[in-house]
């Protein structure tokens, strides 16, 4: 379990994170939902020690988060940021190599190479492993680093605005694929979403944060409703439901 305990971050005089308190369930998806500037992205970033926070404390499996070495924190959690940058000539299938380094460095197993593959198929990149990552599109270049983090094969996975630069069709693809790595093979996942109606379809649980506080926290029937979320965003929402599915209409 991952556990974020008082948790306070702040840049000069502006609080980003207010004594943020959460508990996070085990093999389900957990979606971050809020404006521009609410403090999830900064959240993400502590958890997976790439930030460190002014107070409070992270825990991952009932140990500080500080207290894991770098490879092993690497082998338990990983984490897609929203913008990545790869200075060198790499082909796809090379840049999700990269997500077996915490086990094996530069020298890749048997073992090694099948989690690859099945991160290349499972995001359906098998017509372009070959190719250059700065010879793709936004969106192929996106799947590419999920694949990444699939390879990686970590208990806990942190997606931070996944859908960036993904088209429909991908989009679609991509918050299927969370759903399998939480249903099928038992993943924790922490996602930042914008888009409010694919956290309430795939999502387990959702996180509501404003002003840098958690203003919500619960399942995700009990968060899409038409009074929590006029309080998160600001917005008139109307809601009517789709196959058992609650679809969220702003205007």
């Amino acid at each position: 379990m991952i556990e974020v305990q008082e948790i306070t971050k702040q840049y000069g005089e502006k609080v980003v994170l207010d004594k943020v308190g959460l508990q996070f369930h085990k093999g389900k998806v957990t979606s971050l939902i809020g404006s521009n500037g609410a403090g999830k992205s900064t959240l993400l970033s502590v958890i997976s020690r790439l930030l460190s926070q002014d107070g409070g404390v992270v825990m991952v499996d009932e140990k500080n988060v500080t207290e894991y070495k770098n490879r092993m924190l690497a082998q338990r959690l990983s984490i897609l940021k929203q913008s990545n940058h790869v200075r060198l000539k790499l082909t796809v299938r090379e840049l999700v190599s990269f997500g077996r380094f915490p086990y094996s460095q530069d020298k890749l197993t048997k073992e090694d190479m099948m989690k690859v593959d099945r991160a290349i198929d499972f995001l359906n990149l098998r017509a372009i492993e070959h190719a250059y990552i700065d010879e793709l599109s936004g969106g192929q270049k996106q799947r590419a680093y999920m694949a990444m983090v699939v390879a990686q094969d970590t208990e806990y996975i942190l997606l931070d605005e996944p859908l960036n630069n993904l088209d429909m069709k991908h989009s679609v693809q991509t918050m299927k694929m969370m759903r399998q790595l939480a249903d099928e093979l038992g993943k924790t996942i922490i996602v930042v979403l914008h888009d409010i109606n694919f956290a309430s379809h795939y999502s387990d649980y959702i996180v509501a944060l404003k002003d840098g506080k958690v203003i919500y926290h619960d399942t995700t029937d009990n968060i899409i409703r038409e009074d929590v979320l006029k309080d998160v965003f600001g917005v008139r929402v109307k809601i009517c439901e789709f196959d058992h599915k609650r679809i969220c209409n702003y205007f």
